[in-house]
């Protein structure tokens, strides 16, 4: 008895000292480490609090230069949705360090570091802890927040549902579902109403298309599934802010309960779809799962573990949300701020309408059409240039890597802020802060400066259906209707997650034919 007594008395010293210690270098001694070696290389920047790093300071800044909305339509925003980045690089410098909690980041902006981390170094680095706690709850362990051999084998895995091919059948359901919105609209102008907030149309009308795509048959369930996810993304980004606090996510506080709560609610919707295919199957009503997004994954069961990795229906799951969220989402954005755009610029609204008139000749936008709309893409890439929906893309060191002139340890995180980088002048001229589509009527821009879907082979995987999507929207968009902006719009971009509209954009549309 004694010697069990022992011998557990002593596992659990094995295992308190292991922890202590792990939790000791996670938190600190890491931290410092990399610190050092940063400063050795001249690298330094502002003050870091103790467990918040400079969370607060980013928070007041970005509180104090967002509580007033525009006076007026003005695209320069970097000094109000990053402002720790203008105040920091003047005094630091554009390479500085900072802290994200407990967590070193550094801010990089040269385009040829950039283009070599995110293609020579994309094995030895990816998303951080921080950022996998933040989202789990959330999109859980999907693609976008995978690392190293997973990321990998589920890249490889959804890649199909992203061929040339599948973008021909998914271009059916964008144009079924516009023209359901562009009926509305009319609808709503023959009511006596021409103002409309197009952000909750564009909105509504990605996540009725991606609902289609990802879930074929079963999209009025995937409309449920669209709206909890909406609330849940808000809440854990809520949530994320107190993840520097050791053992803050298993706190029983208010926003945790209410996050579980949601979770279980949306994977309860998704396993009633993934259990009504596989009854299906097993019954032999159908040889698949189906060619949506969802059948691809689930036709992946059958197949046997791959170098160690293997699909799961919680990672189904996952990536389900993954999909929902970023094919929704992106779309939504670049739609409402392209729309935004063309209603206060109308001399390319009418030169986009003319260039839809010419190549569709009346008919409705095709795959085949999208290639010859040369100035829709100019206007597209203009937007995201502009408005890109994300304002920053991190990536960590798994590894000591040497990048430049520098040698990024391994745990460094590499902030890239994507906004900044968008308006620098330096690098797109003194009009930079201006709606210029002119600048994309060439193919010279370099890549490593325009990142709206990051770069390299961890880019966006749904980029070409998402600017196909817009494309058709757009098209069919202008071919309707005229718009301009209302004197009710009240120009205020904010960022929750991606850059956003605070109150909306509210266009004043005419239907053409009248």
């Amino acid at each position: 008895m004694a010697f069990v007594i022992t011998a557990f008395i002593f596992i659990f010293l094995s295992w308190f000292i292991r922890v202590t210690y792990e939790t000791i270098s996670f938190y600190w001694l890491s931290p410092r480490r990399i610190k050092k070696i940063m400063e050795k290389q001249g690298l330094r920047g502002p003050k870091p609090r103790p467990l918040i790093g400079n969370l607060l300071d980013m928070a007041s800044l970005i509180a104090s230069s967002t509580s007033k909305d525009m006076p007026t339509i003005s695209h320069d925003i970097v000094d109000r949705l990053l402002p720790h980045y203008l105040l920091w690089s003047r005094k630091y410098g554009k390479r500085y360090i900072y802290w994200n909690g407990f967590e070193p980041r550094m801010c990089l902006t040269d385009p040829d570091m950039i283009k070599e981390l995110l293609t020579k170094y994309n094995p030895l680095s990816g998303k951080s802890w921080l950022q996998q706690q933040g989202s789990k709850n959330f999109i859980g362990n999907g693609l976008l927040m995978a690392n190293g051999n997973a990321w990998y084998h589920q890249r490889h895995i959804v890649s199909p549902a992203f061929m040339s091919d599948k973008l021909k059948s998914y271009a059916g359901y964008v144009v079924e579902c516009t023209k359901d919105m562009l009926q509305l609209l009319e609808n709503t102008f023959e009511s006596g109403k021409n103002e409309v907030e197009i952000g909750e149309l564009m909105t509504s009308l990605t996540a009725d298309i991606i609902s289609r795509i990802e879930f074929g048959s079963n999209f009025e369930k995937g409309s449920k599934i669209f709206n909890l996810l909406n609330i849940l993304q808000k809440k854990c980004a809520q949530a994320s802010r107190h993840l520097c606090l050791p053992g803050s996510r298993f706190f029983p506080s208010k926003y945790n309960k209410d996050i579980k709560s949601l979770k279980t609610e949306v994977e309860g919707l998704l396993m009633e779809i993934i259990e009504s295919r596989k009854t299906c199957v097993e019954m032999g009503r159908s040889e698949s799962y189906g060619n949506d997004i969802l059948g691809i994954l689930m036709n992946e069961l059958k197949n046997k573990k791959r170098d160690g990795f293997s699909l799961n229906l919680q990672l189904i799951m996952d990536e389900c949300k993954t999909f929902f969220f970023a094919g929704h989402e992106t779309t939504a954005l670049l739609l409402t701020w392209t729309i935004m755009l063309l209603a206060s610029n109308p001399e390319w609204q009418e030169k986009l309408r003319e260039e839809v008139a010419q190549v569709c000749n009346g008919a409705t936008p095709s795959m085949d059409h999208l290639p010859k709309l040369r100035l829709l893409s100019m206007i597209i890439n203009e937007s995201l240039r502009l408005y890109p929906p994300a304002t920053l893309l991190p990536r960590m060191a798994f590894e000591d890597i040497k990048l430049g002139d520098l040698l990024i340890p391994k745990g460094l995180s590499i902030w890239i802020p994507v906004l900044a980088i968008h308006h620098d002048k330096e690098l797109w001229g003194n009009d930079a802060n201006e709606f210029n589509p002119d600048r994309f009527a060439s193919k010279s821009f370099v890549s490593s400066r325009f990142l709206p879907f990051g770069a390299g082979p961890r880019n966006c995987i749904g980029q070409s259906f998402a600017v196909m999507e817009a494309k058709i929207i757009l098209a069919m968009l202008v071919s309707k209707f005229r718009f301009k902006i209302s004197d009710n719009y009240r120009h205020s971009p904010v960022v929750v997650l991606t850059i956003k509209p605070k109150h909306g954009v509210q266009v004043c549309l005419e239907p053409l034919h009248t």
